[in-house]
């Protein structure tokens, strides 16, 4: 096993969820003009060009949320934005990278001017880095923490205003099962998410009177751009993932992929769920309650 594969891998990355299948569905398969569970809802996404932002945006709009969404990679942002036109939903895609606050600003406010109002947040953008910390460089700790706990944190304060205006809305933030359970080599990044578990529950005390639901969802390894290494064929990646998973997740032994992580945030932002707050939501199949987690032996990485 390549150290570039053991480190990036190991990323820990109900009936409401019944309920969501039945009014979503797929965003292909929603036809224009649905009038799904989010109808005249307006959803904010950072993130959302790839992974799990993708996937939840798709969900979104297929359930009749008006979806604006940002993201550094400007075309894969226009193809979800054709996606889920195409399918006769409502998004626009609006460049941003969260690590600059005049960005974020820019972003959240031409999503609540486009659309007119802003109800619910989905504040998921992040970076992985699996290094020893005496080995991470302090350039390094610095990007992983800009984007994913400064990102959150610049996200909700900008966000929180619209809400307000609104009369109240959710927010949820993508921590990680990694800031409870975390894994070697995984300081800067469970340390991040950690922050943001910290930002979830101080910002849920300070706006819960305002009609402000705030949560985090912490999933466990998902099948995202984060976790596989790049050039790895898919062939390959498909026996990796079908190894790794009954050796490190018990309950479900497989890696989660990004749309049922999606579906999760989605069923969460639901009214169903309005007396849920200040908490995070472990999503990870039940692998942090199993044993440590373990790389298939003699697993073949080309080049090595």
């Amino acid at each position: 096993m390549s150290e570039s594969l053991t480190r990036r891998a190991v990323l820990g990355g109900a009936a409401g969820l019944t309920a969501l299948a039945a009014t979503t569905g797929s965003a292909a398969a929603a036809p224009a003009g649905a009038r799904g569970v989010f109808h005249g809802k307006v959803v904010a996404i950072t993130g959302a060009t790839s992974g799990i932002g993708r996937e939840a945006a798709l969900l979104f709009a297929a359930a009749g949320a008006k979806v604006g969404f940002c993201g550094r990679r400007e075309e894969q942002g226009r193809q979800v934005e054709r996606e889920i036109r195409r399918a006769g939903g409502d998004a626009v895609y609006l460049r941003a990278d969260v690590r600059i606050p005049e960005q974020v600003q820019a972003f959240v406010d031409g999503v609540a001017r486009r659309y007119g109002r802003l109800d619910i947040a989905f504040n998921n953008a992040g970076i992985h880095l699996g290094k020893p910390l005496h080995e991470t460089t302090v350039e390094e700790w610095d990007d992983v923490h800009l984007t994913n706990a400064r990102g959150v944190f610049l996200a909700t304060r900008y966000e929180v205003p619209h809400l307000l205006r609104a009369g109240g809305g959710v927010i949820i933030c993508t921590a990680s099962s990694q800031a409870e359970h975390t894994r070697p080599g995984h300081s800067a990044y469970s340390a991040s998410k950690r922050a943001v578990q910290g930002i979830v529950r101080a910002a849920a005390l300070d706006y819960g009177a305002h009609g402000i639901r705030v949560l985090s969802i912490d999933p466990g390894t998902t099948d995202t751009r984060l976790v596989r290494p790049p050039g790895i064929p898919d062939e390959l990646w498909a026996q990796f993932k079908q190894a790794w998973g009954p050796l490190n997740v018990y309950g479900l032994p497989r890696m989660a992929e990004a749309k049922e992580i999606a579906t999760a945030v989605v069923a969460l932002a639901r009214p169903d769920f309005d007396y849920l707050s200040g908490t995070s939501v472990l999503v990870d199949g039940a692998m942090s309650i199993g044993r440590p987690m373990t790389m298939p032996p003699g697993f073949p990485i080309p080049g090595q």
